[in-house]
């Protein structure tokens, strides 16, 4: 398994301590940055992030900003992603099982570095329940809206 991480100045603390879980465990990944508290501006991050992950060169992402919702936004709007915003052990473990998101999105200003490290454990060892035709189902629904192809009728 391979991950990419980014973050900006507001979820920076989060991104280290997700980087030292990474390393305690032997999961590889790449820092796309930021690397200060200095202020910056988050869609850089996540569209790098969120590129990388679409593009296939990473299995997963993290992204991480002061409520994890303006990366969330960013990473969505690069075609094949689901970015969630998680905040509790539930999301980050149905975020994966039903929905199959591939970016796991967090807010440094909304969690502590503990629970960073819970969610990033659970979304990473949590399965996409594609036996269950009704997520695959809708899985399949989001790459259509992606591709221009999603019809309600």
């Amino acid at each position: 398994m391979k991950l990419a991480l980014g973050c900006d100045h507001g979820g920076i603390n989060l991104k280290n301590a997700i980087i030292d879980y990474l390393e305690e465990k032997g999961i590889e990944y790449d820092d796309f940055g930021c690397f200060s508290e200095r202020s910056v501006d988050y869609p850089i991050y996540a569209f790098k992030v969120a590129n990388a992950v679409a593009d296939n060169k990473f299995d997963f992402g993290i992204l991480c900003c002061g409520t994890g919702i303006g990366v969330s936004m960013a990473a969505n709007k690069v075609k094949g992603i689901r970015a969630a915003v998680v905040s509790n052990e539930f999301g980050a473990e149905m975020t994966r099982r039903h929905n199959n998101a591939n970016i796991l999105c967090m807010g440094g200003r909304v969690i502590n570095e503990e629970m960073a490290v819970k969610f990033t454990d659970i979304f990473l060892n949590t399965p996409f329940s594609s036996d269950e035709e009704r997520h695959t189902r809708r899985v399949k629904m989001l790459a259509d809206i992606d591709n221009g192809t999603f019809s309600t009728e």
